[in-house]
């Protein structure tokens, strides 16, 4: 009887090691419930992100003034609409002009893959974003659509003349004015002759 229960520990001990192997090399099992709440919520760990993120290309600066020593000033207009009288420049104006067409829908407070799609549409190195509306995202999409520069104006040309938001009221070398349709033209031309100013292309200078 004693060589019996001798005989019996090491093979007792066998199966309660060959037991614990296999406990450690299996798989854990996910409960079938677990799965199924895991599956409601949608949890998907590898999937691709929606979009890439934008570059790290520089911010274009905002500019409504240029800096410069020559005494000049910019002349820019809005062509916007589809009706041909608001679309071409002001008549009488035989200065440089700069025209831009910024669209009808403010892009500011949209996503980014919305204000990128619109900018790089258009792909146009000077900026008017529609009525001057703009945000963090939209130097962002501008970056990535090769804008180097977005345009305000610091002075704009209204049916009863100048009107200044800030600053100064007078033009000053380097003011960007903004034209507005059905505006006094000759008005314009003699503020600007009046501080021995001359209008010049903004392309030339931005």
């Amino acid at each position: 009887m004693r060589r019996r229960a001798r005989g019996a520990a090491p093979v007792a001990a066998g199966v309660l090691a060959a037991a614990l192997l296999l406990a450690g090399c299996a798989q854990p099992v996910v409960p079938i419930e677990r799965l199924g709440r895991k599956a409601a919520e949608g949890v998907r760990p590898h999937l691709r992100p929606l979009a890439a993120p934008p570059s790290r290309r520089p911010l274009p600066p905002v500019v409504d003034h240029v800096p410069t020593h020559d005494r000049v000033v910019f002349l820019t207009y809005d062509a916007t609409g589809r009706d041909p009288r608001r679309t071409a420049a002001p008549r009488g104006l035989r200065v440089p002009v700069t025209r831009f067409t910024p669209g009808l829908r403010p892009l500011a407070g949209k996503p980014y893959a919305a204000q990128r799609a619109a900018l790089c549409a258009r792909r146009t190195r000077l900026l008017r974003p529609p009525r001057g509306s703009y945000d963090a995202t939209t130097l962002r999409a501008a970056a990535d659509c090769g804008t180097t520069a977005v345009v305000l104006w610091r002075a704009t040309l209204t049916p009863t003349g100048l009107i200044y938001p800030r600053g100064p009221h007078h033009l000053r070398p380097g003011d960007i004015v903004r034209l507005l349709p059905e505006t006094p033209t000759a008005r314009l031309l003699d503020a600007i002759h009046g501080r021995n100013l001359t209008a010049a292309r903004l392309e030339d200078y931005l």
